[in-house]
């Protein structure tokens, strides 16, 4: 009983956070950007050379100082999500994670480009951790709560509550067993329930409803394994960041030189600034041209991994979402010259379930996520399976970390999957 009370609480508490966290969001963006809250691409096209410039300076500032005061509240080290659920039993510092969460949103909000989903993961992973306290749960009981929080976040950011149940299991506990399967279901339907309270009840993406042809999966098989060495090298790129953020006065300076320096590139190419779902949509319906795609699919993961390597906080669900989004773009633009006739959307929509698959390692999970995200059911189900499937065993071959393990070590990745190879009790 106390464990099912813990699950009813964690999951009012993140839906009530990730409402808050997404408002700050939104709020952030609308003074700095202006225009519409939900949508900082449009705002950042009519916005003057001098506000991307200073947003962006001020988001270095914020980061910074932030940084710094995290570290004086708080005399716990910071410990990664994925970290504290395998090896601390889900005990994660409560003051030090709510405020990176916070920090998260306002400099997202700034235009930094990393995601926004991060700050509600850890907020429901954190309220998880409080109420296993209170009901003095063990630690097998904790650290399926604390996943089952992380996912119910990342459900209420996006109103996905199946995806984020399986996100949950698959990707933050790595076990799929069926006594795992209620907790997280629970959680994550209990948070978006109350989210939506405060949130739009509406698909993440707004996309036409798109026809399987052979075309279009012969080029999801030969694509797959594509994706899946790119997520890879995405991966390593993501790990190399993590480990080597900014120590001492770094902390100020190095965010400094990344930030303004994507102020300045984004007053040509403001589709750099934010977590990249609205160039993610755009992608999705076919309304990029083929020159831009290239260049953002240079230039985006780029300045996503430069946010993370000057110390700034924030997710990578969604920028690796975006990765593929434009590298599935880029690959049907070349497979359009070969076989005409399918929807460059499509294309796109396809790479970013791929990539992000294979970036997260979590195949099942990341189906269903963009099912729901773009509230289709069925009209490219067989070839996003496909896809998916390829990539995640190309990339899992090569490489078994996934963007949330950058901070595990060879000898914790190793020890993870002995845990995940014992029968669960």
């Amino acid at each position: 009983m106390r464990f099912w009370l813990a699950v009813v609480f964690t999951g009012i508490a993140t839906g009530i956070g990730a409402a808050i966290l997404t408002t700050i969001l939104e709020v952030v963006q609308s003074l700095c950007w202006g225009g519409s809250p939900t949508n900082v691409l449009q705002a950042a096209q009519h916005a003057t050379p001098w506000r991307h410039i200073v947003v962006l300076l001020g988001a270095a500032l914020v980061t910074g100082i932030g940084q710094k005061l995290l570290k004086r509240l708080s005399s716990g080290n910071g410990i990664d999500t994925t970290e504290a659920i395998w090896f601390q039993a889900g005990r994660m510092p409560t003051l030090l994670t709510l405020g990176s969460a916070l920090l998260s949103v306002i400099i997202v909000g700034m235009g930094v480009s990393l995601g926004r989903e991060g700050a509600p993961k850890q907020a429901g992973a954190v309220f998880a951790n409080l109420f296993s306290d209170q009901g003095g749960l063990s630690d097998e009981q904790r650290r399926l709560l604390v996943a089952c929080g992380a996912g119910a976040g990342m459900g209420a950011a996006y109103g996905v509550p199946l995806g984020g149940a399986l996100f949950a299991l698959e990707v933050m506990r790595g076990k799929l067993s069926l006594r795992y399967v209620l907790p997280a279901l629970f959680t994550a339907l209990i948070a978006v329930g109350v989210s939506w309270l405060a949130l739009p009840d509406a698909p993440t993406y707004l996309i036409p409803s798109y026809a399987m042809s052979a075309s279009v999966l012969l080029w999801a098989l030969l694509a797959g394994p594509v994706a899946g060495v790119a997520s890879v090298g995405y991966v390593r790129m993501v790990t190399w960041a993590d480990r080597h953020r900014p120590q001492g006065w770094q902390r100020f300076t190095l965010p400094l030189v990344v930030m303004s320096s994507l102020g300045v590139v984004s007053i040509w190419l403001p589709q750099l600034l934010g977590n990249g779902k609205d160039v993610s949509e755009l992608a999705f319906t076919g309304k990029v041209a083929p020159v831009l795609l290239l260049t953002l699919l240079l230039l985006k993961p780029a300045a996503t991994v430069l946010c993370m390597r000057s110390g700034a906080p924030g997710g990578m669900f969604t920028p690796s979402l975006t990765a593929g989004a434009l590298l599935g773009g880029v690959l049907g633009h070349a497979w359009s010259y070969l076989w005409p006739g399918v929807p460059p959307g499509l294309f796109a929509l396809l790479g970013a379930g791929a990539v992000l698959a294979a970036t997260t390692q979590g195949p099942i999970s990341t189906v269903v996520l963009m099912l729901e995200l773009t509230g289709r059911n069925r009209s490219f189900i067989l070839p996003l399976l496909l896809i998916v499937c390829t990539a995640t065993l190309v990339s899992r071959t090569i490489e078994p970390r996934s963007i949330y393990d950058a901070r595990l070590s060879e000898e914790e990745l190793r020890e993870r999957q002995r845990q995940r190879d014992l029968p669960s009790r």
